[in-house]
């Protein structure tokens, strides 16, 4: 499976400015990816002003992503504000060939940005089935509790993100130990810039073989594509051989 994870730098609370600056950056990408994965927020940045930025799953951003996955027939990913039923979320949107095929609300909110006053939690956890593989969504604060992402057969975690630069060295430490812990391979997409609230952002977005070793450019902070191609043969061979998930410890999470 080709991907594509876009690094950029976002317009604080510009939404049809930064759709503008990503559809120029796929318009710009050659070959076309069967997956195209974007940060966290990826139309407004890490912003608390849910009034302002909300959209209904009928918005612009949505739409955006659903006429663009049908011009390319591939899945684009990401997450906006969504309001729903009087709630805000931090939405991980999956979007295939002209079609949201799912979502994914984030369980943990950044409480040291006050995101839970403002957000609603997620309490599901849905497995994406993509051209034969098993894809676990999860967005930014997430990646700090591994029990949430334990997994003995899904085959790619995502993380799309908004990780500020000042633990930009957890961020990337982590990746590699999901990788590692679950034998699978990870995504983590994190924006570049800063933002309206002062904070500085470095990137460093990645993909992690099932073994923990880099796939791309490690540190990678300048703005652009990072492409890379994961080979499920290999996951299952890798697994086969070393059959971890045999001896991992049972547990159910409570919601």
């Amino acid at each position: 499976m080709k991907v594509a994870l876009l690094q950029t730098e976002l317009a604080w609370e510009e939404s049809e400015e930064n759709i503008v600056r990503i559809d120029n950056h796929i318009n710009n990408l050659e070959p076309t990816p069967n997956l195209i994965v974007l940060p966290e927020m990826f139309n407004t940045g890490f912003t608390m002003n849910t009034e302002k930025n909300a959209q209904s799953m009928d918005g612009a951003a949505v739409q955006w992503m659903i006429e663009k996955s049908a011009m390319l027939t591939t899945a684009i990913c990401g997450s906006v504000i969504i309001k729903e039923d009087d709630h805000y979320y931090n939405r991980f949107l999956w979007v295939d060939s002209g079609e949201v095929k799912a979502i994914y609300d984030k369980r943990h909110l950044f409480r040291m940005a006050d995101e839970h006053h403002y957000f609603s939690a997620g309490k599901s956890s849905p497995v994406i089935e993509y051209k034969g593989w098993k894809i676990m969504p999860r967005v930014c604060y997430d990646l700090r509790f591994p029990v949430w992402s334990r997994s003995t057969d899904i085959d790619l975690q995502i993380y799309v993100a908004n990780w500020p630069s000042p633990r930009i060295a957890a961020w990337d430490k982590l990746l590699l130990a999901r990788a590692i812990e679950n034998q699978c391979f990870v995504i983590g997409v994190n924006r570049i810039g800063s933002d309206g609230s002062g904070k500085d952002y470095l990137g460093h977005s990645i993909v992690v073989d099932p073994k923990g070793n880099p796939q791309t450019p490690e540190e990678k902070e300048d703005e652009g594509w990072i492409t890379s191609e994961l080979d499920l043969e290999l996951l299952n061979d890798f697994r086969e051989k070393f059959p971890l998930a045999m001896d991992a410890d049972k547990f159910v999470i409570q919601h």
